[in-house]
């Protein structure tokens, strides 16, 4: 397996765990079911395009984690021992660098090709 395959496993894990642990939360704050939705649905639209292997797909998703990095900042800091924001931050991180070197090696990978033919 290449470098840019396990990112790609790396992300859709992390990906899973971070749309779990948002599930989680929204549960623990007793929070309405459109919060439930908007928490987890900005994560989901990026699907698609990465099972189609669109790079531009990783990179947004990579923005739109930073969105997702500051809400658990804030957490952490009001709740520095919730074990749900802490293992959202965990899977946040991974979730990121797994993106952003799948982006780096698979660009790399598609000239490579593209030098070749």
């Amino acid at each position: 397996m290449s470098r840019a395959g396990l990112c790609q496993r790396i992300t859709f894990a992390s990906l899973a765990a971070l749309v779990l642990l948002q599930l989680l939360a929204s549960w623990q704050q007793q929070a309405p079911a459109i919060i439930w939705v908007l928490r987890v649905v900005f994560l989901l639209v990026f699907i698609p395009g990465m099972i189609a292997d669109k790079l531009r797909s990783y990179i947004w998703l990579c923005f739109v984690c930073l969105i997702y990095f500051i809400t658990l900042v804030e957490r952490l800091f009001a709740e520095p021992s919730n074990v749900v924001a802490i293992l959202g931050m965990v899977s946040l991180v991974s979730l990121f660098i797994g993106a952003m070197l799948y982006v780096r090696w698979r660009a790399r990978e598609l000239r490579e090709v593209e030098g070749n033919e």
